[in-house]
């Protein structure tokens, strides 16, 4: 059995060890001032998973006010992220964090929701298409340092 809620301020240290295991490129501290962020921005939300009396996975989403691509409208939900503990994967828990994001996202007035993954992470495309997520387009990004 689990529960999804709405993150408090307690749940940050919890989001933030599960972000890293999401982003582990990332940096602790940079990834916990950005989770503190959050509680008091009107335009995010996180949401977290309980089960087993512990943080089992969370999602963030947010509203995009510039352009999405594949959509028409603005505001647009954007599942910013989402992770689930691996021994609790394939029970919901990913598709009812979702769906709390939807709702949230539907009563900010958002027509649209959206997401991206990266090429090679096939297991959350598979999780996205699953969903019902419609693949709009494919990109590679490019940079170079400036002299």
């Amino acid at each position: 059995m689990y529960r999804i809620k709405k993150a408090s301020d307690q749940d940050i240290k919890d989001i933030t060890q599960l972000a890293l295991l999401l982003w582990p490129t990332e940096d602790l501290k940079a990834l916990q001032k950005e989770m503190h962020h959050y509680p008091s921005d009107s335009t995010a939300e996180l949401f977290i998973c309980e089960a087993d009396n512990q943080v089992v996975g969370f999602a963030h989403v947010q509203l995009r006010y510039d352009y999405v691509e594949g959509t028409e409208s603005s505001p647009v939900g954007y599942l910013e992220g989402i992770y689930v503990k691996e021994d609790y994967r394939t029970k919901g828990i990913g598709k009812d964090l979702v769906c709390v994001c939807e709702d949230w996202a539907r009563f900010m007035d958002a027509k649209e929701f959206a997401s991206d993954v990266e090429l090679t992470n096939e297991t959350s495309a598979h999780f996205h298409h699953s969903l019902g997520f419609k693949e709009v387009n494919r990109i590679i990004c490019y940079a170079k340092k400036l002299d």
